[in-house]
């Protein structure tokens, strides 16, 4: 049985039926947003309570429906942008420590 279910699984991987390829790019989209809500601490803040996250989503998205949503976007952007590079820093030092 276990070597039906790693065929059937190796057919699935290799679907290149249209829906098939799209549903997977939405799984992968969708985990990549929850590894970055992941990343950056809400969830041990809000103490993983989906209630409390969904609520602060929703005034994130008022905010940017708001007069200051260039602003704040540039804002967001900058500090998205240097805690991308200071955490690639961080583990090419690491990688090079190790060595």
């Amino acid at each position: 049985m276990p070597a039906r279910r790693r065929l059937e699984a190796q057919r699935a991987k290799h679907d290149t039926r249209n829906w098939v390829v799209k549903r997977r790019e939405r799984t992968r989209h969708l985990i990549e947003l929850g590894g970055l809500v992941v990343k950056s601490g809400l969830v041990e803040l809000a103490n993983d309570d989906r209630a409390v996250l969904y609520g602060a989503f929703l005034e994130l998205a008022f905010t940017l429906q708001g007069e200051a949503c260039e602003r704040m976007m540039a804002l967001w952007k900058r500090r998205g942008s240097f805690a991308f590079r200071d955490e690639t820093e961080v583990k090419e030092s690491t990688a090079e420590g190790d060595r």
